[in-house]
């Protein structure tokens, strides 16, 4: 058994545990700091992966999603993003308030939509408006095609068109994803996915259309009368630390008045690309500010503390295999990891002050 298989055996374990022990909730307070806003995001919502997700971890089934959107109603209070902006300081929340959220535009956010307006969820649908009636594949899907059709060799062919003979292999769409897309300016993206539909003779515009992957402007409307919020999920979705300000009116200006002119409905959040807060530069976080943003979501899964910066809140990433692992995402280890990021900053400045006195 490897490590990995090991890990997720032991939080399997500790999620069961955890779960079936009485007073679970109180428990969990204990474990780590205060949180106050809970925040989940989903993506695609699918009876199983294709070729264009599998190796994302982004798909949930539809009976799963429903289970968590019951699970959330009965021991949760789903709330609004108009109740989040309300009142930033959360002290209006609910007790235990939790904020639902899908990213990335994917056409089965149609049956989330009505899902959650069946069981009384409100919902934000984070959308780029760049795949929206199918006339591009978005680079991740374009990616996992290519990939899971030809093989990661077809990925590392197109990287040392771009990168030269010397780039080390990627091994995996982990890797590619988690290292390789990150580092690259949007014009060397760009390069990057015309030399891997060039290689793999993939022609993007037409595998869109055939897979109908992402909504259409009528089904946006359509989100829009089931009462859902609609944001900002970029453009083309990109990594935001890529962009210069020449791209700021591209991928953000741009994303936000075609969404609000097709919704008909004023777009005031944003949700980064791939979540991290690496990507929400100084930059970024001023052009979205006077852009008329008013939250900003990232997806590192950690616990949003009471008074939560809006331009900083955080969600947990789900595929909620059972009640038991969902309660230990959104509960557990959101906490463990906000304790654990306080203890690097506390190490981080004692460090810091020892080398300004050595």
């Amino acid at each position: 058994m490897n490590i990995g298989r090991i890990r997720d055996t032991a939080i399997k374990w500790a999620a069961a545990t955890f779960w079936n022990t009485p007073g679970c909730f109180g428990i969990a307070r204990i474990l780590g700091p205060d949180y106050s806003l809970r925040c989940v995001v989903f993506h695609d919502v699918s009876e199983s992966e294709s070729p264009f997700t599998q190796g994302m971890g982004a798909t949930i089934t539809p009976s799963r999603l429903g289970g968590a959107l019951r699970f959330l109603t009965k021991y949760y209070n789903p709330v609004s993003l108009q109740e989040v902006l309300a009142d930033s300081r959360g002290r209006r929340l609910p007790p235990r308030p939790i904020l639902v959220t899908f990213d990335d535009g994917y056409a089965s956010a149609m049956n989330a939509a009505a899902l959650c307006q069946t069981l009384g969820v409100p919902a934000t649908f984070f959308l780029n408006a760049a795949f929206i009636d199918n006339n591009k594949l978005a680079p991740d899907n374009l990616i996992c095609y290519a990939a899971n059709k030809f093989g990661i060799d077809a990925i590392n062919q197109a990287a040392c068109a771009l990168k030269g003979s010397g780039i080390r292999a990627l091994r995996s769409l982990s890797e590619v994803f988690g290292s390789f897309l990150p580092g690259l300016s949007l014009n060397e993206r760009e390069t990057f996915l015309d030399a891997l539909a060039g290689f793999t003779g993939v022609n993007g515009r037409q595998l869109a259309a055939q897979a109908a992957l992402y909504l259409t402007w009528n089904q946006v409307s359509t989100l829009a009368s089931f009462g859902c919020e609609i944001g900002n999920h970029t453009y083309s979705h990109v990594h935001c630390r890529s962009l210069t300000e020449r791209d700021f009116d591209q991928e953000i200006h741009r994303n936000k008045t075609e969404l609000e002119v097709r919704s008909g409905m004023k777009v005031r959040a944003f949700s980064l690309p791939y979540g991290s807060s690496v990507d929400l530069t100084d930059d970024v976080a001023t052009h979205l500010q006077r852009s008329g943003h008013q939250a900003v979501f990232f997806s590192e899964s950690v616990a949003n503390p009471p008074g939560a910066d809006t331009f900083h809140l955080d969600r947990v990433g789900s595929r909620a295999a059972s009640d038991d692992f969902f309660f230990f995402e959104i509960e557990v280890l959101p906490r463990l990891r906000a304790m654990r990021n306080r203890l690097r900053s506390v190490a981080g400045n004692y460090n810091h002050r020892l080398r300004e006195n050595s």
